[in-house]
C-alpha cells in the first residue's frame, strides 16, 4: 500500500516526533532528525494501515490527534494547531519503538516486504544521523511513548506468537 495516502497522518505524526525530541546542531542536524522521524514514521504508518481501505478510513474518521501524546511527554496545550489533529498515538509509539531499537526497526522493514535502501537513515544511521537524532532515538527519553503501544506492535510483527501464549 502507497505511503502517499497515509501523508497527512505520516507528516503531521513525523512533526510531532521532531518537535517533541528535536535536533540540536542546525540546519543539516535538524533535516537528518527529520528524515529519520519520516522514514520510522512511514514504515509505523504502513504496518497499522496496510491497506488501501485502512488509509481511506483512517483518512475519513481521523487518527485521533496528539492529545494524550501532549500530555504523556509534558507538552504545553497545541490546541491552535490544527496539523495535530493528524497525529497518530499507536503510529508515533510504534515509530518511537522502532527508532529506540535497530532490531525492531529491521524486523518492521523486513515486514513490509521493502528492501532496506529507502530506509538507510533509520536502519543503519551514521555518525551524523546519530549525532543529530539523538534526543528522537534515546530509549530512556522515549520510553514513555514506546511503552503506549509496544505490545500491539510486537503482535502485529508476530500475530502468531499471540495465539501461543
Amino acid at each position: 500500500m502507497p505511503a502517499t495516502r497515509l501523508s497527512p497522518v505520516i507528516t503531521a505524526t513525523a512533526q510531532w516526533l521532531i518537535r517533541s525530541f528535536p535536533a540540536h546542531g542546525g540546519a543539516l542536524a535538524a533535516a537528518l532528525c527529520e528524515i529519520q522521524a519520516r522514514q520510522a514514521v512511514t514504515v509505523a504508518a504502513r504496518l497499522r494501515y496496510p491497506t488501501a481501505m485502512d488509509a481511506e478510513l483512517v483518512g475519513l474518521a481521523g487518527p485521533g490527534g496528539s492529545g494524550a501524546l501532549d500530555r504523556i511527554t509534558g507538552a504545553e496545550d497545541h490546541e491552535g494547531e490544527p496539523w495535530r489533529t493528524w497525529v497518530d498515538e499507536v503510529v508515533a509509539s510504534w515509530a518511537a519503538c522502532l527508532l529506540s531499537d535497530a532490531g525492531l526497526a529491521a524486523r518492521a522493514v523486513a515486514a513490509l516486504g521493502g528492501g532496506t535502501g529507502e530506509y538507510r537513515r533509520l536502519l543503519a544511521p551514521d555518525a551524523m544521523d546519530v549525532r543529530a537524532a539523538a534526543l528522537l532515538r534515546h530509549p530512556d527519553l522515549l520510553t514513555p511513548v514506546t511503552h503506549l503501544h509496544h505490545a500491539s506492535l510486537l503482535s502485529r510483527l508476530d500475530p502468531n506468537s499471540a495465539l501461543a501464549a
